[in-house]
């Protein structure tokens, strides 16, 4: 039984995507999406520097088109769930047949707009934890003020808030926490501060009509498969102010039976958590197109008719 993921924020490097767009109709269908949000996605994955590709704004479409382009080029990977880490939600929801690409996309700008003006209110940010025990670790976040925004499983938590409180949390780590390592997004997101950003993309998505998913959707809320579009969307919006529970998805995905976990472009992070939480799942993730016949043999021994 094999699972597609998509990654979130702070996965994108520069030029990740050039390799992408050498592909048949690659260049062509990111054209027409840069058209569609007023941006030009291939400049960004090609020759923008980290620093801009950092921006929010920019940073979510690139990502989500990433990811679309790597699945595609996969041809019918027959998962039994797919699931995404934050903006890789939106991602999942077109793979899952909810939203259109390009609907997708237009929904992910204004998101990432929307999210770029909230975090410019304070100046906010947010750092992985990497090891120690959980409850140790949230306890002590809450005494600095600091979100778990990320809950991701395999010992790791993503703490989010101002720059003064993740300073704090450098100079005082939870007991148990090898490294403190600052993310490399522009906010504190899936916390209190990106409450005004929830308000506008409420009403960008009160403007669409999803469809139910034609394949199992995981959703970061809780864990759990949602069975209506409907649901989705509203999760999608209301998933900006609140935490991400990746701990649950993997937890779902172990009681699914998933033996094989794939991670679209661009892939890594998510298949790192995967190791270290789901012993025996294999995992694969696509960096460039040289990982596409390694992909489509897991997909033809694991995939679902």
């Amino acid at each position: 039984m094999l699972v597609l993921v998509a990654p979130g924020q702070g996965a994108q490097t520069p030029g990740f995507l050039t390799p992408w767009l050498e592909l048949p109709g690659a260049a062509a269908r990111v054209a027409a999406w840069s058209d569609a949000v007023g941006l030009d996605l291939a400049h960004y994955g090609t020759q923008a520097d980290a620093d801009e590709i950092r921006d929010t704004a920019v940073a979510q479409p690139l990502l989500v088109a990433a990811g679309l382009l790597s699945a595609t080029a996969l041809g019918d990977a027959s998962p039994a769930a797919v699931a995404g880490h934050s903006v890789g939600e939106f991602t999942a929801a077109v793979l899952a047949g909810v939203l259109d690409d390009t609907v997708a996309l237009g929904l992910v700008r204004k998101r990432g707009l929307a999210m770029a003006e909230a975090a410019a209110v304070t100046e906010t940010g947010m750092s992985a934890l990497l090891g120690g025990d959980p409850e140790v670790s949230l306890a002590h976040l809450e005494k600095l003020g600091l979100t778990p925004a990320n809950i991701n499983g395999a010992g790791q938590i993503v703490a989010a808030g101002t720059l003064d409180q993740l300073a704090a949390l450098a100079e005082d780590k939870p007991e148990g926490v090898r490294k403190v390592v600052p993310l490399k997004v522009a906010g504190a997101f899936h916390t209190r501060h990106m409450a005004p950003a929830v308000e506008t993309l409420a009403k960008a998505a009160a403007e669409l009509v999803p469809a139910d998913p034609t394949v199992r959707y995981v959703s970061n809320k809780d864990g759990q498969a949602v069975a209506t579009g409907a649901e989705i969307l509203d999760r999608l919006v209301g998933q900006v102010a609140n935490p991400v529970r990746w701990d649950l998805c993997m937890e779902t995905f172990r009681e699914l039976g998933v033996t094989a976990l794939v991670e679209v472009s661009p892939g890594g992070t998510l298949v790192g958590l995967a190791k270290r939480a789901l012993p025996g799942v294999k995992t694969l993730a696509l960096k460039t197109p040289d990982d596409l016949d390694a992909a489509r043999e897991l997909i033809a021994e694991h995939g679902v008719a």
